[in-house]
């Protein structure tokens, strides 16, 4: 009998003090942002007072799915405007960004990167990151692809 009153009371504990189920899970795609079929750009979650925003691996193609720039900085730049296209259709923007993951497949060339991700963070409190050097993206011409999450307040 011992056991099925602490069974009770810890069931009746998990259902009125544990996580409720986040329900409100929210994909979108921005028209200005070449979209390959089958896969979601971001999806953000609701969670509570604010919304995590999660994006798919930025890569420098323009809304027709052409590569942009030959070099990591200009590649970079589209990355980040692809970013700020898709932060755009929940509000937000590259100051909201939290995380980073950053995919280069020459390290050398960070700083190219990062002359250009510091115009669109914020500088006071930048992203934490995770750096990669990969030996191949997805296209032999691709240098860069850049994950990102950001968190803003609910409305």
């Amino acid at each position: 009998m011992k056991k099925i009153l602490i069974l009770v009371f810890t069931e009746i504990f998990l259902f009125s003090f544990g996580q409720k189920k986040m329900s409100n899970v929210e994909y979108k795609n921005s028209a200005e942002v070449f979209t390959i079929k089958g896969l979601s750009q971001s999806t953000s979650i609701d969670c509570g007072t604010s919304r995590m925003i999660l994006l798919s691996g930025q890569v420098p193609l323009d809304t027709t799915g052409n590569l942009v720039g030959n070099n990591v900085e200009e590649q970079t730049r589209q990355v980040f405007k692809n970013i700020e296209y898709i932060l755009k259709e929940y509000g937000a923007t590259g100051k909201d960004i939290v995380k980073l993951g950053i995919f280069i497949t020459d390290i050398s060339k960070t700083p190219d990167f990062r002359k250009i991700r510091d115009q669109y963070i914020n500088l006071q409190n930048p992203p934490v990151s995770s750096l990669v050097e990969v030996s191949r993206l997805f296209r032999d011409d691709v240098l860069i692809e850049v994950e990102a999450t950001a968190v803003i307040k609910n409305k």
